[in-house]
C-alpha cells in the first residue's frame, strides 16, 4: 500500500511533523510505502479559486501523490483549538478526487494536554471530502511531545515515552488494517 502523510505545520522540526515522520517509519517497517509531504519544506500558494495555480510545482506534486495514495494521514499542530492555517490551505486546494473512499487517520500535537479540537475538525473535513475516517486518532500534548521534539536529547530516558510509542504503533496498526481491508475491497470490485 501507498500511504501519504500530509505534515501540516509551517515550523521547522515541528513536533507534529516529527510525529508524522515516526508514523512513516512504522508504516515502512510494516512493508508499506510511506511518503511524507512536509508543508514547511514545500509551501503551497494561498488558495484562490479564481486563479489558475496548476503551475505551482509543490501543488502539482501534492496532487500527484494524493491521487496515487491508498490511504492518507493528516498531521497538524493544534493552534488556538484548530488546525494549522497551512494544512487548511492545502485541504482547500484538494477535492473529493483525492480523498473519496480512502481511509484517513488524523494526528495532532498540542501545547496543552491533547489536541482534540483539531482532530474533530480534520474528521469533519475528511467526511466532506468523502474520505473514510479511521475510528481512532493520535494526539500528543504537554510533556508527551518531548518524545518527538527535535531539541530534546535522550528521549529513551523520558518516563512514559514507551507508552506513547506503543499507543502510536497500536493506532497505526489499526489504521493499516482498515486501509488493507478497503484497498482489497476496491481491487475486488
Amino acid at each position: 500500500m501507498n500511504i501519504v502523510i500530509l505534515a501540516g505545520s509551517n515550523r521547522k522540526n515541528a513536533t507534529s511533523t516529527r510525529l508524522g515522520e515516526y508514523a512513516a517509519e512504522v508504516i515502512r517497517g510494516q512493508g508499506h510505502e510511506a511518503v511524507l509531504f512536509d508543508l514547511y519544506e514545500k509551501p503551497l500558494p494561498f488558495y484562490a479559486p479564481d486563479d489558475k495555480q496548476e503551475t505551482d510545482e509543490h501543488l502539482a506534486e501534492l496532487n500527484t501523490v494524493l491521487l496515487a495514495a491508498d490511504a492518507i494521514i493528516l498531521s497538524t499542530p493544534e493552534y488556538h483549538g484548530s488546525i494549522s492555517g497551512v494544512l487548511k490551505n492545502a485541504l482547500d486546494h484538494l477535492s473529493q478526487a483525492h480523498f473519496s473512499g480512502k481511509p484517513v487517520l488524523s494526528i495532532s500535537s498540542a501545547g496543552g494536554a491533547v489536541g482534540v479540537s483539531s482532530l474533530t475538525q480534520m474528521q469533519t473535513m475528511v467526511r466532506n471530502l468523502h474520505g473514510i475516517n479511521a475510528p481512532e486518532w493520535i494526539s500528543i500534548g504537554g510533556a508527551q511531545r518531548r518524545r518527538f521534539e527535535a531539541t530534546f536529547d535522550g528521549y529513551e530516558e523520558y518516563e512514559g515515552s514507551q507508552d506513547i510509542e506503543d499507543r502510536v504503533q497500536r493506532v497505526l496498526g489499526s489504521f493499516l488494517k482498515l486501509a488493507e481491508t478497503l484497498t482489497a475491497a476496491k481491487k475486488a470490485l
